[in-house]
């Protein structure tokens, strides 16, 4: 490989859209303009054929011949302090039999500053620089308008990196490795990296990032809404960062940020501003000490909230065999993690409630023994009396008070013995728990009474968690116990505060998700969205402040924060589309719910449901949210099939309500109703974009779906060969108009430049890189947008 030093060069100010302007007349000056493309295009990349863009793909610049193929981007990235050092390598294959000539033209954010650049093989010196903005705008728009590729005006109105032209033989592959640098942005006490990439699906490159964090102050917590992210912590300064292999074709710009601690729990928010709701969305995320877990081990006073913990474990008929002997390597997995000092009980039901002790002890060596004896002697047969186990599990002790109350409960079956009612028992955890136990359930096969077991579980701050036939019991338990140590922050509250400190109203804050804070524990972070109205309730740009309040290492503690909403941008596009995705969950659990056998109705209650006005109005906006936001789930998944009439809003509604009553009202147990369940507590926490609207059908299967594409604040839905924004379905189909065209535009028109100007000072710009015909709601009128040549 070769190198070259440092390039110093840094973009000047201009106009932004000065290169669009050029297009304009480059497109429109006909023959004579083609000659100028040329000249700029040659003048810039010389005898290169090819444009690489690691972001998106590669272009082939004559129009002809085969492009050169991205196979993966391996990403390398420092930070220290809020600085960023990022080296990309990139793996490229040529399949064609002749040589190709190519250029690497990267898009980067501001500022950045190239260090190096390499390729494999004998060549001239490789050269790489950050163009000039007006000189970046120049090529970038010939570029366009020789290859007229929409997929170029992704990156419409970046800085650009080019380097020097490089080979890649025929048939044959090659690697290029550029090193840049630049400033991240700081918003407070949050450091914010972020790397480019398209939000199309179709690009499936893989892309390994690794990130190394290094900040004169300890680090509370890193976040990510673009990527599921694996986090080694090596001091309370030092993050190894990885996007993880689940996540590597994910598209999207990878986006990560960090928290710089302040004393006790630090927090940040992202905004994103709407004017249709007069204000905007916002995501608060919350982090924890580093060290928070070694000061309480360390400092008997600070060892903070002890565990209490019942383990309630069905023995019933069906459980015997393998899965109650993983059932009982569970539990003494469970005894093995807690400390000296916290406290535990085992309750096991059948036809009747049995239990280790009257009331929870302690753990030391004598308990921990006589809980193996009692587990040994455990022996499945009988009935399932859920309801009289729960009785058991919720009694009050005094011994629970000072410590965080945690019930494992494991069930591979419906109720039969004692009181059945689905109700009834939803009611007893609703009603009967005054000392607050976190009821996490763990069903056991397929034949669970789902909907029962989730409103357990989100009822009191806890997860449900399902183990199919195939899968071992003790290790789901065992994964989630982990997850339960080291408990930081307990029986959490959070309000919106006025400049006095004294709650507000709710006026300048509303629908926030989740309405009851779930307990924090170590590597935990906390993630609340909602609404903001009007700047925050009072006028222009006031700031929110809030008030979280909790058991914080063992005392009640109280922090307050102030955020000012002038950095509310459109850019924070994932912010309302992660409210809508956990909106939508919470909807859909209220029909679940509503569908509870009760004594009346000993199964499933027998009313439709869509009787009821209030259901008919959660099903309304359930449709209404997927379709604005590209959020589809297996209920709204229809909206994405092909032949779906998307103006016809009246016969989407009855197709969503038919849906929701097949399937999340009638179905209470087996495989289709475990799938619910599944999709129903990922998506409740969801913190990442869903860009392949992926979730797990009835037979258990993986599903994604790539007719509709999330591209920046938008959504799209695929007919044909054309893309039809979902605004378009919500404000037009929605008042009974047919969704048509007030107008047709060119590629390359005026007009169509024109549009792409506007879009990129909304940083929008991405809507128009879809590949096919794009109907687009801009300016209150229905855009056609012919990207393709219509057929004669």
């Amino acid at each position: 490989m070769h190198a070259h030093p440092r390039l110093p060069s840094r973009p000047s100010p201009s106009r932004l859209m000065s290169g669009v302007f050029l297009m304009l007349a480059l497109i429109a000056a006909g023959a004579r303009a083609q000659d100028q493309i040329e000249i700029i295009i040659r003048s810039n990349l010389g005898s290169a054929t090819q444009v690489v863009m690691p972001q998106t793909r590669s272009f082939t610049i004559e129009g002809r011949g085969e492009a050169v193929v991205i196979e993966k981007v391996e990403g390398r990235v420092r930070i220290l302090d809020a600085t960023a050092t990022t080296t990309l390598e990139v793996s490229l294959r040529n399949a064609s039999p002749r040589q190709a000539e190519a250029v690497l033209l990267l898009p980067v954010p501001d500022g950045a500053v190239v260090g190096s650049f390499l390729f494999e093989g004998a060549s001239a010196e490789p050269t790489a620089q950050v163009m000039r903005r007006d000189e970046a705008r120049r090529l970038y728009d010939a570029i366009v308008a020789k290859v007229r590729d929409p997929a170029l005006l992704e990156f419409a109105g970046y800085n650009l990196i080019r380097s020097s032209v490089f080979p890649i033989e025929a048939a044959g592959t090659q690697k290029i490795r550029l090193t840049y640098e630049h400033l991240l942005p700081v918003d407070g006490d949050r450091v914010d990296y972020l790397l480019p990439r398209s939000e199309s699906l179709d690009r499936r490159a893989p892309w390994h990032v690794e990130v190394d964090v290094q900040s004169k102050e300890p680090v509370s917590t890193v976040y990510s809404p673009s990527h599921t992210l694996e986090t080694e912590r090596r001091s309370p300064n030092h993050l190894s960062i990885r996007i993880a292999e689940s996540s590597r074709l994910d598209p999207g710009s990878f986006r990560l940020s960090y928290l710089r601690e302040r004393h006790g729990v630090t927090a940040s928010l992202y905004a994103y501003p709407d004017p249709k709701i007069e204000g905007g969305y916002f995501l608060l995320v919350a982090g924890l000490p580093a060290d928070a877990v070694k000061a309480r081990d360390e400092d008997v006073a600070a060892r903070g909230v002890k565990r209490e913990v019942t383990l309630v474990i069905d023995r019933s008929g069906s459980m015997a065999g393998v899965k109650m002997d993983q059932a009982k390597a569970a539990a003494l997995q469970v005894l093995e993690g807690l400390d000296e000092g916290e406290a535990f009980n085992i309750i096991d039901f059948s036809t009747t409630v049995s239990m280790l002790a009257a009331k929870p002890v302690e753990k030391n060596s004598k308990s921990a023994a006589a809980a193996r004896v009692y587990l040994d002697m455990m022996r499945a047969g009988g009935g399932t009396n859920i309801h009289d186990a729960l009785v058991e599990a919720l009694k009050v002790h005094e011994t629970t008070e000072g410590r965080l109350p945690l019930v494992l409960f494991l069930t591979d079956g419906l109720p039969t013995v004692g009181r059945t009612s689905e109700v009834d028992i939803r009611e007893l955890v609703e009603k009967g728990n005054p000392q607050g136990r976190r009821i996490f359930t763990f069903g056991v096969g397929h034949d669970v009474n789902v909907p029962l077991l989730d409103r357990l579980s989100d009822a009191t701050r806890a997860v449900s968690v399902y183990v199919n036939p195939e899968e071992d019991v003790e290790l789901k338990v065992a994964q989630t116990f982990r997850r339960l140590s080291g408990p930081i922050l307990a029986n959490a509250a959070l309000d919106t505060i006025d400049a006095q400190g004294e709650v507000a109203t709710g006026a300048a804050v509303r629908e926030l998700i989740p309405s009851a804070l779930p307990d924090l524990f170590d590597g935990d972070q906390l993630i609340v969205l909602g609404q903001y109205r009007n700047g925050g309730g009072e006028g222009g740009h006031a700031p929110i402040r809030f008030r979280l309040a909790g058991e914080f290492l063992g005392e009640e503690k109280v922090f307050e924060f102030e955020f000012d909403l002038e950095s509310a941008t459109t850019r924070n596009a994932f912010v309302p589309r992660l409210w809508a995705s956990r909106r939508i969950a919470y909807l859909v659990d209220q029909i679940r719910q509503a569908g509870a056998a009760s004594g009346a109705a000993p199964h499933v209650a027998n009313a439709p449901i869509f009787d009821d006005p209030r259901y008919r109005e959660l099903a309304e906006e359930i449709l209404r949210l997927s379709t604005e936001f590209g959020i589809l789930t297996e209920y709204t998944a229809f909206l994405a099939t092909e032949g779906t009439n998307l103006s016809d809003w009246n016969s989407l509604q009855a197709t969503c309500n038919s849906i929701l009553d097949g399937r999340a009202v009638q179905e209470r147990w087996g495989m289709g109703a475990v799938n619910q369940g599944v999709n129903f507590n990922e998506q409740k926490v969801q913190s990442k974009v869903n860009y392949q609207n992926a979730f797990v059908d009835e037979k258990l299967n993986r599903v994604e779906i790539a007719s509709v594409q999330q591209v920046c604040d938008r959504a799209f839905f695929k007919r044909g060969a054309q893309w039809i924004d979902s605004q378009l379905v919500t404000e037009t189909a929605a008042q009974s108009e047919a969704i048509e065209p007030d107008e047709t535009i060119e590629f390359g028109s005026a007009e169509h430049i024109a549009i792409l100007h506007r879009l990129i000072e909304q940083n929008r710009q991405g809507v128009l890189s879809l590949s096919g015909d794009i109907m687009l709601r801009f300016d209150r009128r229905n855009i056609l947008i012919r990207n393709t040549t219509p057929t004669p």
